[in-house]
C-alpha cells in the first residue's frame, strides 16, 4: 500500500518513503505528465514526415513503424530499460537491474528531480527511449523487411540508447560526473539516432536505381511533412521545456529558445535552398527547423535567447551542406536523417560549450554550472567534444555489430529483395497502403527518351527493358491497375 497524503497549506503530495517523508509538487508533476503527452506526438510526427519524403509505395510503412517502435520501447522499458539507463546502483556506463519490471518505482524519489517521483520521471523518459529508434530506423527507408525491426529496436535500444542515456544523465555516468552538458539529449537522442542511421546505410546498400532518374524523385506528399513538423516542433515544447522537470523559468526559458532555433534553422535552410533554384521550399524550411530544434537541444536549459539565434542559422547551414556527405562518400541515407540530427546533434553539443550559460542554468534555482566559454569555462568544450565522440563511435559501432549478428540469423536478415522494392515495401511486406492507387509502372522502365518537339509531360516513351527483369507475378499486376496520371 502506496503511503501518500497531501499537505493542508499547498496541497502537494507527501510520500512516506523509507528515507523519510518527501514532497512533490503536484504542479511540477503535471507539467511533466503534460510533455510526456507532448512528447508521445512527435513519434507519429516522426512517422509523417518520413513518409511525406518518401514515394508513396513506401508511404505506409513508415507511419507504421513509429507506431511499432512506441509499442516494442515501452514494453523494452518496463521490461529492463529504464533500470538499465536511470537505477541508483548504476555504475559510470550501465544501470544495474534493481528496477527489473519497474519493482520499486513508483513514488521514490526520481534520479532527474527531487519535486516529482519515480513514475513520473519514468514515464516522461520512455518518451524519449521511444522516439529516438524510429529516428533511426528511418533509414531503412524503402528496402528492407519489417519484421526483424522488431527485434531490432528491442537490442538496439538496450545496448546502445540506453547505456548513452545513462552515462548522459544518470547521477553516476561519467559524462555527468564529468561535467558534460546535456539538457534534453543532443547525444543520447540525435548523436545516437544519426549516427545509427549512418550505419544502417552503409549496411544496406544503395536501393534499386541508385544514381540514376529512378530516384530523382520529389517527396510524394509535401503536407505530410509539413503535419510531421508540426507534431515535431508542438512536441519539443514538452521535449525540452519538460526537461526541467519542474514547472519553472527554466522551463520557459527553454520553450522560448526552442521555438526561436526552429524559426531561424527553417528560415536560413530554404534561403539556401532558394538561392540555388529561386523557389520557396516548404521542404527545405521544414528540414531547416527540424535542424534547429535538433541543435538547440542539448542547449535549451542553459542558453539565452540570443544564443538561439546563433543555434539555428548555424544548424541550418551545417545540415543543409551535410545533406552533400553522402554523394562525397556514397552511402544512400535517402531520408538524410544523418545530416539533419547526427551532424546537428554535434552542432548543438559544440555550442553548447560556447554559449552555456550559469545564470540561465540557474532560472530553476537550484542548478549550479560553471557555464561555458561565455562564463570563461574552456575547458567545457572539451567535455563537449568527449561526450559526442564517445557517442558517435559507440552508437556506430554497435548498431553495426547488431546489424551483422542479425545478418547471419536466419529470418532475421533486413534487406529485402529486388522485386519488393518494385512493388513497395507496403505492398511486399503489408498488404496495405497509404492510398487507393499506388504506381508501379515508372519502376520498371529503364530511362526514359522523349520527343523532341512535345511538351515534356507528353512526351511518349520509348521503352528498352533488356535491363529490367520483371517479377513473373508483376505482369498481371501491370494488366489489372488501373491507368492513372500519378507517378510512384
Amino acid at each position: 500500500m502506496v503511503n501518500v497524503s497531501y499537505t493542508t497549506a499547498s496541497g502537494d503530495l507527501i510520500a512516506q518513503t523509507p528515507t523519510g517523508p518527501i514532497i512533490y509538487n503536484l504542479g511540477d508533476i503535471a507539467w511533466v505528465l503534460t510533455s510526456t503527452a507532448l512528447v508521445w506526438l512527435m513519434i507519429p510526427g516522426v512517422g509523417f514526415f518520413y513518409s511525406g519524403l518518401l514515394r508513396r509505395k513506401s508511404a505506409l510503412s513508415m507511419i507504421y513503424l513509429s507506431m511499432m517502435t512506441v509499442a516494442v520501447v515501452s514494453f523494452q522499458w518496463f521490461f529492463w530499460g529504464f533500470s538499465l539507463a536511470f537505477s541508483e546502483g548504476a555504475n559510470r556506463y550501465i544501470g544495474d537491474l534493481r528496477h527489473f519490471g519497474l519493482k520499486g518505482v513508483l513514488d521514490q524519489p526520481s534520479a532527474g528531480s527531487a519535486r516529482i517521483p519515480s513514475i513520473v520521471f519514468c514515464v516522461y523518459q520512455l518518451m524519449f527511449a521511444a522516439i529516438t529508434p524510429i529516428l533511426a530506423i528511418g533509414a531503412v527507408a524503402e528496402r528492407t523487411h519489417l519484421g526483424p525491426l522488431i527485434f531490432f529496436v528491442f537490442v538496439w535500444s538496450t545496448i546502445v540508447y540506453d547505456p548513452i542515456a545513462c552515462w548522459t544523465w544518470n547521477p553516476n555516468g561519467w559524462s555527468f560526473v564529468m561535467g558534460g552538458l546535456d539538457f534534453a539529449g543532443g547525444t543520447p537522442v540525435h548523436i545516437s539516432s544519426g549516427t545509427a542511421a549512418l550505419a544502417i546505410s552503409i549496411y544496406l546498400g544503395k536501393r534499386r536505381g541508385y544514381g540514376t532518374e529512378r530516384l530523382a524523385y520529389k517527396p510524394h506528399n509535401t503536407s505530410y511533412v509539413i503535419l510531421g513538423t508540426v507534431f515535431l516542433w508542438f512536441g519539443w515544447f514538452g521535449f525540452n521545456g519538460g526537461s526541467a522537470l519542474s514547472a519553472n523559468l527554466r522551463a520557459a526559458q527553454a520553450c522560448i529558445v526552442t521555438n526561436l532555433a526552429a524559426s531561424v534553422g527553417g528560415l536560413t535552410w530554404m534561403l539556401w535552398d532558394y538561392r540555388l533554384e529561386r523557389k520557396w521550399s516548404a521542404v527545405g524550411f521544414c528540414s531547416g527547423a527540424v535542424s534547429g530544434l535538433v541543435a538547440i537541444t542539448p542547449a535549451s536549459g542553459f542558453v539565452g535567447a540570443p544564443a538561439a539565434v546563433a543555434f539555428g542559422v548555424v544548424a541550418g547551414t551545417a545540415c543543409n551542406f551535410a545533406t552533400q556527405l553522402k554523394y562525397i562518400f556514397h552511402y544512400d541515407d535517402c531520408l538524410d536523417i544523418f545530416a539533419s540530427h547526427g551532424i546537428g546533434g554535434m552542432v548543438g553539443n559544440i555550442m553548447t560549450a560556447l554559449f552555456a550559460q550559469a545564470s540561465v542554468a540557474g532560472f530553476d534555482g537550484i542548478t549550479v554550472i560553471p557555464g561555458g566559454w561565455i562564463d570563461h569555462h574552456y575547458i567545457q568544450l572539451g567535455y563537449q567534444l568527449a561526450d559526442s565522440t564517445a557517442g558517435f563511435s559507440y552508437s556506430f559501432v554497435m548498431t553495426t555489430i547488431i546489424l551483422w549478428i542479425m545478418h547471419f540469423i536466419p529470418g532475421l536478415r533486413l534487406r529485402t529483395s529486388e522485386e519488393a522494392e518494385i512493388v513497395g515495401i507496403d505492398d511486399a511486406e503489408m498488404g496495405e497502403f497509404a492510398y487507393d492507387y499506388v504506381g508501379v509502372d515508372a519502376e520498371l522502365l529503364p530511362k526514359q527518351s522523349y520527343v523532341d518537339d512535345a511538351p515534356r509531360e507528353l512526351r511518349p516513351v520509348e521503352v528498352e527493358r533488356s535491363d529490367v527483369s520483371t517479377p513473373p507475378d508483376m505482369e498481371e499486376k501491370r494488366a489489372a491497375a488501373p491507368r492513372s496520371s500519378e507517378g510512384a
